[in-house]
């Protein structure tokens, strides 16, 4: 993780300073003829999987309507950012009065990222509005992702998005939108995107420095940049060996290959290589759900269908009360060895 970017992978260009997109191209056609018609919505909600772009599509989107206030003298198509540029130099540091990136914050007492939204980062876009009202300039708010946020902070954002202010744009990021309140997806235009095909997944790896020809790796990556990026800078191929060897085993070989695992998972610094396994155990349980469905076995894939939700509720109750994460751990794989009835 960058120590001056909290939340930015090894490898990776902040999304504000990232001049390059690749496979959105009907994405920012539909954003750009959306905004030159005039008749843009007031919030898209931007949804697809994680690490495929959806930041970088909302920072290249702000800083276009930013460069064209009038919408009728915008370019057809959206253009690389000028990193010279005034409104690229101020989104990049932060330093618009015209754009709010709304995440996760930093807790000041531990250093680390909070896991949540927090009510007190959403009041940070009433003030931001009340501050610019009277401008006649575009705000724009990022919501980066929506997922994070907390149930006091998706309400607080729910006041704003039914009576917005006059020329505000919400952009909403979401890699889950179900989990997003029905009320809040309902007042935004959904724009979906899809994970990048082989090419563009490779191109944008080569855009980073981090060029590769490996098929496997881009094959496990799902089109997501930001799981390649894992794979290669994280060990995230080692764990999913390691994950296969405890599925493999049995007796005193499945235990040792437990405790391996957890304790790669349970490391210093391993925030990001653990949320890693998490998704992969979680694909995993689902897949195996799904198998079990076409193979008529309907009891089994009820079975791994609970086995997910059983995991994500221990996972919720080690984060919530700061349980040892080896011990959580070790209780999911356990859990996975040996499912209930």
């Amino acid at each position: 993780m960058s120590e001056d970017r909290p939340g930015l992978l090894d490898g990776a260009i902040w999304p504000a300073e990232n001049p390059k997109l690749f496979g959105h191209e009907d994405a920012e056609a539909f954003l750009s003829q959306s905004y030159r018609s005039g008749k843009g919505h007031h919030a898209v909600l931007i949804e697809g999987p994680e690490g495929i772009g959806k930041a970088t599509l909302a920072f290249r989107f702000a800083n276009y309507v930013l460069s064209h206030s009038d919408p009728a003298t915008a370019p057809e198509i959206i253009p690389d950012p000028d990193p010279n540029s005034p409104v690229s130099r101020q989104i990049s540091s932060g330093a618009s009065h015209n754009l709010l990136h709304l995440a996760r914050p930093v807790d000041e007492k531990t250093g680390k990222v909070k896991s949540a939204i927090t009510v007190d980062e959403v009041r940070r876009a009433g003030k931001f509005f009340s501050q610019t009202s009277g401008t006649g300039n575009w705000r724009i708010v990022i919501i980066d992702p929506a997922d994070d946020m907390n149930r006091n902070a998706a309400n607080a954002i729910l006041k704003i998005l039914e009576e917005p202010p006059k020329r505000a744009l919400f952009l909403v990021l979401s890699h889950a939108p179900g989990k997003l309140l029905p009320t809040i997806r309902s007042r935004c235009l959904p724009l979906k995107l899809s994970p990048l095909g082989e090419g563009d997944l490779a191109a944008a790896l080569g855009n980073l420095g981090a060029a590769t020809d490996d098929p496997s790796l881009l094959a496990a990556a799902k089109g997501s940049v930001g799981e390649a990026l894992k794979l290669m800078n994280y060990g995230g191929g080692e764990i999913i060996n390691a994950y296969q060897d405890v599925l493999s085993a049995q007796g005193p070989a499945a235990r040792r290959a437990m405790h391996r695992l957890a304790d790669a998972l349970s490391g210093k610094e391993s925030d990001t290589i653990f949320e890693f396994f998490v998704s992969h155990i979680g694909e995993d349980l689902m897949d195996r759900a799904r198998q079990a469905a076409r193979a008529g076995d309907i009891a089994g894939a009820e079975r791994m269908a609970r086995l997910q939700s059983d995991v994500n509720e221990r996972l919720t109750v080690s984060g919530a009360y700061n349980l040892d994460r080896k011990q959580t751990i070790l209780g999911i794989l356990a859990d996975i060895k040996q499912p209930g009835p």
